[in-house]
């Protein structure tokens, strides 16, 4: 049950992506800088359109990575994640709810740094030091997503061990 608030999430994620993203796309300059140097001019940059394709491509690749495993449990791909995780049992709820958020959290990271290439390119607009609490946010989710993970996996192993000794 609780799966489909973190489908709901990772849905409202890819939309805030992909709105934040064609938003930001559309007011950048020709060529997008995403280093500036001490005097605020770019040292690296790179064409409108590379940054474009390689942002959608790796939002892609990212949420094809880490949605594929949900697929897999809710699908009961395989033998042994049927046995692992059989269907009603809480733990696979927990581990599904806990893919699909941390995409949500990836993807919500993308839109960050899309926001961030978009301050550099667009200082008139907005500074880039105003988001600075995006950026010690966004590695907090991940520690805080990944020791989930590990207690989700700690009281499943502990279940498998006490269900097996008779």
């Amino acid at each position: 049950m609780y799966y489909r608030f973190g489908k709901v999430f990772h849905f409202i994620s890819v939309l805030l992506f992909l709105f934040t993203f064609l938003y930001f796309y559309s007011a950048m300059p020709e060529f997008v800088a995403y280093e500036l140097d001490e005097n605020g001019y770019a040292v690296k940059e790179f064409s409108r359109s590379a940054y474009f394709y390689t942002g959608i491509i790796l939002f892609a690749v990212l949420n094809f990575a880490l949605i594929t495993p949900a697929k897999l449990i809710e699908n009961k791909s395989t033998r042994s994640l049927k046995q692992l995780f059989p269907t009603g049992d809480i733990f696979r709820d927990y581990m599904l709810t806990w893919i699909y958020s941390f995409a949500g959290v990836v993807n919500i990271s993308l839109c960050i740094m899309s926001l961030f290439i978009h301050a550099i390119n667009n200082q008139n607009e907005i500074g880039s030091g105003s988001y600075s609490f995006f950026f010690y946010l966004i590695p907090i989710l991940f520690v805080v997503w990944i020791i989930a993970l590990f207690w989700i996996l700690l009281q499943k192993f502990n279940s498998i061990r006490n269900n097996s000794t008779i």
